[in-house]
């Protein structure tokens, strides 16, 4: 796994929130929802943006390049 998929599932498991229910909110799969956080797919820019928004925090941070 990666820093991406690390934060990606604790984002969603903070919120409360089940990999379908991320992916109906961002208008996604429940399978790209799983992949993006199993690290086996990456999220495309836009959809890095819409997490970002979504949970709040920047893309840095998604991307572990900060620690907030």
């Amino acid at each position: 796994m990666n820093k991406l998929s690390i934060r990606l599932k604790e984002l969603r498991e903070e919120k409360g929130l089940t990999q379908s229910e991320l992916a109906k909110a961002l208008n996604y799969t429940q399978t790209t929802i799983a992949r993006w956080e199993a690290g086996n797919q990456s999220p495309n820019l836009d959809c890095l943006i819409a997490l970002a928004k979504f949970f709040d925090c920047t893309t840095d941070y998604l991307l572990g390049l900060t620690d907030y």
